[in-house]
């Protein structure tokens, strides 16, 4: 997590959820609140708005972010389903989604301390 006393915003913050992402190895998943709190911002929804408008990077792996419970919007599920049958990515048996990480097997739980943020 960034060394600071206040929660990052704007560009900073982008980097931020970029340098998290980009760590996230093939076949593993972190939460929108995961990403949230390695990159030192003040809630998932900025994690999430920062992926969503791409501020993060075109070359990033966004699949790998996902909802809490493991899901991604309807438009990209089609998309993930691909990459994570790809990576290996450990799927939930449902009904309710086309696609679903099993968050309990697929979640990286090992992930670096401190992020190298790069400066503007």
């Amino acid at each position: 997590m960034p060394d600071s006393h206040s929660p990052l915003t704007g560009d900073a913050a982008a980097r931020a959820v970029r340098s998290v992402v980009l760590s996230v190895p093939p076949g593993a998943v972190l939460s929108y609140g995961d990403v949230a709190e390695l990159a030192g911002l003040s809630s998932p929804r900025l994690a999430a708005r920062i992926m969503s408008r791409g501020l993060a990077g075109d070359d990033v792996a966004w699949w790998r972010i996902v909802r809490a419970d493991g899901s991604l919007p309807d438009h990209l599920q089609i998309a993930a389903r691909e990459h994570y049958l790809a990576e290996g990515t450990p799927l939930k048996d449902t009904d309710a989604h086309l696609v679903q990480v099993a968050m309990r097997a697929a979640r990286w739980d090992d992930p670096p301390e401190d992020f190298a943020v790069p400066a503007d």
